[in-house]
C-alpha cells in the first residue's frame, strides 16, 4: 500500500491514514464563534471522505482575536460543549480532530476592534496602524492560549495546533519586519521567538505530553524577512519543548505577490524535517494522489494536508485513492452495492 494510505502514528496519534484537512477560514459561526450545524455538515462529509486528521478553522483564544466576523473561538468555556459535539462528530467517521488555536493580530478584521502588534507597523501602508502589546498584555495573551489549550483538551481534540503563521500575531513577533521591539520580546531571533517559548510552556502545562504541532510561514518572501533557514533555529527550539510536528507553510507577513506551482513549499518541509530530525507536514497546491505519494516516498514531509483541493472534494482521499490504483474502506452507502456491507475491501 502506499504510504499516504497507510496508517500512520506519532506520539501516540493513529490515523488511519497521512491526509489531514488543512485549517481554513469558514467565516460561518454563529455569533461569539459558536459551531453551528454547518460545521457538522462540513466538517462531517470530510470525515466520512476518509480524511485521516481534520482541523476546523483556527480558533480564537480571544473574541478580540478572531481573523473575521463568523470565525470560530475558544476564548471562552461556553464554546466547549459545541466543540465537543463537532469532535465527536468526526471520531464517528473515523477522523482524528485537531484544534489550531490562535490570534490574527495586526490582521483581525472585524468592526470596532482595536488592532493589536508586537510593534505599530502596518501590514500594508493602507491599513489601521495597530497598537504595540505590552508586556502585561503579552503575559495575559500567553494565559489565554493556554486556557485556549485546556478547553481544546475538554472538547476532546487529538492535536493541538499552535498557529505561527500568514501575518497574524505570533508570526508577526517571529518576523524581523514586523517585530522591531526593542524589550524581551524582539531584536535578535531568541528574543522574538520569547512569546511562543513562552506560549508552547504554558499549553503543555495542560495540554501535557499529547500531539503538539505548530504551523510556520517559513519564509516571509521578502529580504530581511524570515526564510526557511531561519526556521532551523526556531525549529530546533520548538523541539526542545516539545513539538512533535512543524505544519510549513508560508507567506503572510507583506502584501505580495507570491509564485506558486504544485509542491512550492514542500522544499522547507524536507529541509525541517531532515535537518532537525523532526516530523514536518507539506502544504500548498498539492493536487493529486501521487504528487502526496512523492513528497512522502522522498522523505519531504510525513503528512499531507490538503486545503482548496478538499474543499472542492470532499472526498478527496478516494479521488487520490483512484489516482493511485489503491483499495480504500469506504462507507457501505456509497457502494456499487447500496446498504450491503462487505467482507471485502471494494474498489475506490
Amino acid at each position: 500500500m502506499s504510504l499516504l494510505l497507510s496508517p500512520f502514528e506519532l506520539n501516540g496519534l493513529k490515523l488511519r491514514n497521512r491526509v489531514v484537512m488543512s485549517p481554513m477560514c469558514m467565516h460561518m459561526a454563529a455569533d461569539d464563534g459558536f459551531v453551528t450545524p454547518w460545521h457538522h455538515v462540513h466538517y462531517g462529509a470530510r470525515a466520512q471522505g476518509q480524511a485521516g486528521l481534520i482541523f476546523p478553522e483556527t480558533l480564537a483564544v480571544a473574541k478580540d482575536a478572531r481573523i473575521g466576523e463568523g470565525d470560530l473561538g475558544i476564548w471562552s468555556d461556553d464554546h466547549v460543549a459545541g466543540l465537543k459535539g463537532l469532535v465527536d462528530l468526526l471520531h464517528s467517521f473515523g477522523a482524528k480532530a485537531g484544534a489550531q488555536i490562535g490570534h490574527a493580530g495586526r490582521n483581525a478584521d472585524l468592526p470596532g476592534v482595536e488592532r493589536v502588534a508586537p510593534s505599530a507597523i502596518p501590514f500594508t501602508e493602507q491599513s489601521p496602524v495597530p497598537r504595540a502589546l505590552d508586556v502585561e498584555e503579552i503575559a495575559a495573551l500567553v494565559k489565554a492560549f493556554g486556557q485556549g489549550a485546556r478547553r481544546a483538551l475538554e472538547a476532546g481534540f487529538d492535536v493541538l495546533e499552535l498557529h505561527t503563521a500568514h501575518g497574524y500575531l505570533l508570526n508577526e513577533f517571529l518576523s524581523p519586519l514586523a517585530n522591531t521591539r526593542t524589550d524581551a520580546y524582539g531584536g535578535d531571533a531568541e528574543r522574538r521567538y520569547r512569546i511562543v517559548r513562552e506560549i508552547i510552556d504554558e499549553v503543555k502545562q495542560v495540554w501535557g505530553d499529547r500531539p503538539l504541532f505548530v504551523r510556520i510561514s517559513s519564509t516571509d518572501y521578502v529580504e530581511g524577512g524570515n526564510t526557511p533557514e531561519s526556521f532551523l533555529e526556531y525549529g530546533r527550539w520548538m523541539k526542545e519543548q516539545g513539538v512533535d510536528l512543524i505544519d510549513c507553510s508560508s507567506g503572510g507577513i507583506k502584501m505580495i505577490k507570491v509564485h506558486t506551482y504544485p509542491n512550492y513549499q514542500v522544499p522547507a518541509s524536507e529541509l525541517l524535517r531532515k535537518e532537525l530530525d523532526i516530523a514536518t507536514s507539506a502544504v500548498g497546491l498539492i493536487q493529486n494522489g501521487r504528487q502526496a505519494e512523492e513528497i512522502l516516498q522522498n522523505g519531504r514531509a510525513d503528512l499531507i494536508f490538503v486545503g482548496r483541493q478538499m474543499l472542492r472534494d470532499p472526498f478527496w482521499v478516494r479521488s487520490a485513492a483512484d489516482d493511485l490504483k489503491e483499495y480504500i474502506e469506504i462507507p457501505k452507502a456509497y457502494t456499487r452495492y447500496g446498504a450491503v456491507w462487505l467482507d471485502a475491501k471494494v474498489p475506490a
